[in-house]
Parts: C-alpha cells; structure tokens; sequence
C-alpha cells in the first residue's frame, strides 16, 4: 500500500505553515513533504514533527530569485558557488530533519540560451551533490515540471530526466516521478512507470487537468497505486495537489488508506 506524504505547501492552507502538520497528522498522515524548509530553523520544525509523530520525506534546493523568474540555480552556467551553496544548505536541513529525499532545482532556460550548456552545468552540480549527500545516504531527485506549469524548465519530460540521472551515473540519483506532470507532457502512464521501473525514487500525484484530489480527472489512480504496489515500489507517494475547497474535506479518497 503506498505510504502517502501530506504536501505541506498546497494543502492545510486553511492554517498557517507551522500549523499545518497537526492538522495533516490529525487527518491521518504519517509522512509530510514540501517545497521548502528555509524560513525556518531546522531544529524548530524537527520539534514540531516529533511532536505530532511526523516524518518528513522530501523538500527541495532553495529557488533562487523567482521575482526574477529564478525556479532553481543548478543548471545556470556561472552560478556554480550558488549551487552548491544552496545543496550544502539543503542537506543541512535533510540532516537535521531525518530526511531521506532532496529534490535538486534545475532551472529555467530563458529564451536563446543554449539547453545544452546547462544541461551540462546541472549534471556536474547534481554530482557534487551526490557525493555530498551520499555518506548519509540521502537520495537526490530530480523532477521535471510540464510547460503549463513552468515554461522554459530545463526537464519537461520524464525522459529528459531519465536522460540526465543516466549521464550523471551515481547511484543515489534518481527520477521524482510527478504523475500529472507526466500526464502533461508523456501520457501513457502504466508503461511510462514500467520503463522507468528502478529509476524513481518518489512519486507525487494530483489530477489531470486541475490538479486537484487524485479522485477526479483523466487518471485512474487506483490502477497506479496498484501498479506501484506490483512492481514492488517501496518509497513515498507525495500528494501534491491543490484541493478543491477545504483540505479535509476533500480527503475522502484517503481514508481507505489511514
């Protein structure tokens, strides 16, 4: 059965950030995840996830200036300090707060710069990156966001992904597989998991096309949780969505689950 992580960013936005893992472990949650720690000491949000019996399973690298359309810094060429400045501090936190997976930020191409130069650029930063983190045993993902959400990203395919956990080679790097993200962008959803079977290490899911509670829309979600239970996926299942009105009233879908 799949271990299902509250996403702390997009859900329980009826409460402040710090209030949210109550309400999440009061829904039935055992496991959180978010975009990022960071406005918060680590030793303060590791008190509040004791306190409420909570693990935490993946937040990612800072963003950068997103008022500059900044979202990540690891493939920028020239920003290589920051990079590894934002990976040191990620793992910090990973560290301090039991966490098992860092997502690692690409970047935004912008208009006329070469994809290439900083496909190149990502791949050397996600290699320090994993030699960092690889003594602790802390997996790296590496995700990619569909055009819809986030135009220019340097991966916007599952198989651009692929292709870049493949060229980096390290064993603690891997594909985070977003499944309305795939829906966006790769479709055919069984095979695509069948294919990338042994390469993703986290999953994430909302419906296709509102992203909202994985009971409405275009996938059949009971056929993937399925399909991950076949093919032996042991890791986490981030509910990443964006719900339809109050939080725990669109929790019905989860219930079966507890």
């Amino acid at each position: 059965m799949p271990k299902f992580a509250a996403n702390l960013t997009m859900m329980f936005n009826e409460v402040p950030f710090l209030d949210r893992f109550e309400a999440a472990a009061k829904a039935g949650f055992k496991y959180v995840e978010f975009l990022w720690p960071y406005d918060y000491p680590a030793q303060e949000l590791k008190a509040i996830l004791d306190k409420h019996g909570l693990k935490v399973v993946l937040f990612n690298t800072p963003a950068g200036d997103v008022n500059k359309g900044e979202w990540g810094v690891s493939a920028i060429p020239g920003r290589e300090a920051d990079s590894h400045r934002d990976i040191d501090l990620a793992l910090e936190y990973a560290l301090a707060l039991g966490c098992p997976n860092v997502h690692i930020m690409s970047a935004v191409v912008p208009e006329g710069a070469s994809r290439e130069e900083y496909k190149q650029t990502f791949i050397k930063n996600v290699r320090y990156a994993s030699d960092k983190y690889k003594p602790y045993g802390i997996k790296i993902q590496l995700e990619a966001l569909s055009p819809e959400v986030k135009p220019n990203y340097l991966l916007k395919s599952q198989f651009d992904t692929l292709e870049v956990v493949e060229l980096v080679d390290r064993d603690n790097v891997f594909v985070q597989l977003d499944y309305f993200h795939a829906q966006n962008v790769d479709g055919n959803l069984a095979r695509l998991t069948d294919k990338l079977n042994g390469k993703f290490a986290h999953v994430q899911i909302a419906s296709v096309p509102d992203r909202h509670e994985p009971d409405e829309g275009e996938i059949n979600y009971q056929y993937i949780f399925d399909k991950l239970d076949t093919i032996g996926y042991d890791g986490y299942v981030g509910c990443e969505y964006k719900p339809r009105g109050e939080t725990t009233a669109g929790l019905d879908w989860f219930q079966k689950y507890k």
